[in-house]
């Protein structure tokens, strides 16, 4: 009786505890989202109070403590956003965790963003501005706060819905807005802007047709034939060759503090090297690796691994080399007019500065990026390592021939092009080998076509809209936020 009775209680005991402890995990999941933000608030404090050391509290300085504050927001949000680009693809096919990608991304995007990220660049680099129009230091000012603001909030809400789009464009037609509010719109150059919007259409084009021709190479070449161990020992080397040689060609491009448009031939020369000796390394490490495995599709996601996780690795870096200054490329410039009192033609990034892009975009990362790796990795269409290597190798190539070309291209678009790419030809060769072995006389209803898609519609379109609207709900923004603050500063 004693034991049924202490059997009873022990079983009340567990019954309270499980609640106790299903209340806690619904307390922390109510509270995960304020942790987030009040970490956020907290790292915007703290850039603040940077500037505010070291430039004082004063009229003339509460341009640069705003605008550090901007800075920190949009770097924050870039991270959120645009580095799912880089660890998507690797993430959706489990090579690497998400905590993982957190931690390699942090890494790469801060690497590249003080190594890569510092040289001098020109305050409006597209061009597309015209400079004369803003030579009035407070106009000036305003505009580039105004562009900072307008480019972070929708940033920050196409994270919120969840669409991956380009902070480039965000940041481009946050100018244009603010701008074109400032002093009409003819300080802005339509035609170069017509001819940069076209480049947006092809990138993504591009990108799904490269990862596609890709995966359809690597489908030939080394998932149909029989001996498929075989055939990766001589393919994954060389792939993992050239994505060197593509990235050390990119450095040489972009990464470097010069201003050649092609690489010299020493430098060619050294991404040849990096490539030789990219792909002596792989050899081995695919040798290695292979030991033991059977000679099926299986083994191939194993060998597969480390090069994706490689080039999803310098694509993080060559992301931080170059969209820091998308986060802190006005806080620069208002540093130097603060300083010099006028607008130079060029800027130069203080250390504090990048330091800023760099924290926030890793923090943005860890912060609230996890959704949209998700999505980019797992919810458009099923990657394995083989499929997401096509991804990243397909954008490295096209980034390289866009910055041989001086046309500014978005990452975010080529890379979610690709993954739409390597989804559509996944239906379309399903649907060829599903044709001879029924028939043609045997095709499938329309409905069940449908349900067989391996592609999401929805996200197609949510994607695609959002990229489409981009430019102008940008430019809406940093308008109605120049006039917000001209109002409040007039």
């Amino acid at each position: 009786m004693a034991r049924g009775t202490n059997g009873n209680r022990w079983s009340t005991l567990d019954r309270d505890l499980g609640r106790v402890s299903t209340l806690e995990a619904a307390s922390i999941y109510a509270v995960r989202p304020f942790v987030g933000a009040g970490l956020a608030l907290l790292f915007m404090s703290v850039a603040a109070i940077v500037a505010a050391l070291l430039f004082g509290i004063s009229a003339a300085s509460l341009a640069v403590i705003a605008a550090s504050v901007f800075a920190a927001y949009m770097a924050l949000n870039i991270g959120a956003n645009d580095v799912a680009n880089n660890m998507g693809p690797a993430v959706g096919a489990k090579a690497l965790t998400m905590g993982g990608a957190i931690a390699i991304a942090a890494v790469c995007e801060s690497a590249g963003a003080l190594i890569g990220g510092r040289e001098v660049i020109s305050t409006v680099s597209t061009g597309i501005v015209d400079r004369p129009e803003f030579l009035e230091t407070r106009t000036f000012t305003l505009v580039l706060l105004s562009a900072m603001l307008g480019a972070a909030f929708w940033l920050n809400l196409a994270t919120l819905i969840g669409a991956p789009i380009s902070t480039t464009h965000a940041v481009l037609g946050a100018l244009v807005g603010a701008a074109t509010c400032a002093a009409g719109i003819y300080a802005v150059h339509w035609d170069r802007l017509a001819l940069i919007a076209a480049g947006w259409v092809a990138s993504p084009l591009a990108g799904a047709a490269i990862a596609a021709a890709l995966l359809a190479l690597l489908q030939r070449a080394v998932i149909d034939p029989e001996d498929k161990i075989a055939a990766a020992h001589r393919w994954v080397p060389a792939m993992v060759g050239l994505m060197a040689a593509v990235f050390a060609v990119y450095l040489a491009l972009r990464g470097l503090p010069h201003d050649a448009r092609a690489p010299s031939p020493a430098e060619m020369a050294a991404a040849l090297l990096a490539g030789l000796a990219a792909w002596a390394a792989a050899r081995s490490a695919v040798r290695r690796q292979s030991l033991g495995l059977e000679n099926r599709k299986r083994s191939l996601k194993v060998l597969f691994r480390l090069p994706l996780i490689f080039s999803a690795a310098i694509l993080s870096f060559a992301h931080g080399a170059n969209d820091v200054a998308n986060a802190v490329g006005p806080l620069a410039a208002i540093v130097q007019v603060t300083a010099s009192g006028e607008p130079g033609i060029e800027v130069e990034f203080p250390l504090w500065v990048t330091l800023i892009g760099a924290f926030g975009i890793s923090a943005g990362l860890a912060l609230f990026g996890p959704k949209l790796v998700r999505l980019v990795g797992d919810e458009i269409t099923r990657l394995n390592p083989l499929r997401a290597y096509c991804v990243a190798l397909a954008a490295g190539i096209i980034v390289i021939c866009a910055s041989w070309a001086g046309l500014p291209v978005s990452t975010t678009h080529i890379t979610i092009g690709g993954v739409f790419g390597v989804g559509f030809f996944r239906e379309w060769d399903h649907e060829r080998r599903m044709a001879k072995v029924r028939g043609p006389e045997k095709r499938l209803p329309a409905e069940e076509r449908a349900r067989r898609r391996l592609v999401r519609r929805s996200h197609f379109l949510t994607i695609v809209a959002a990229w489409v609207v981009t430019v102008p709900a940008a430019a809406l923004l940093a308008a109605a936020t120049f006039l917000a603050l001209n109002l409040a500063t007039g």
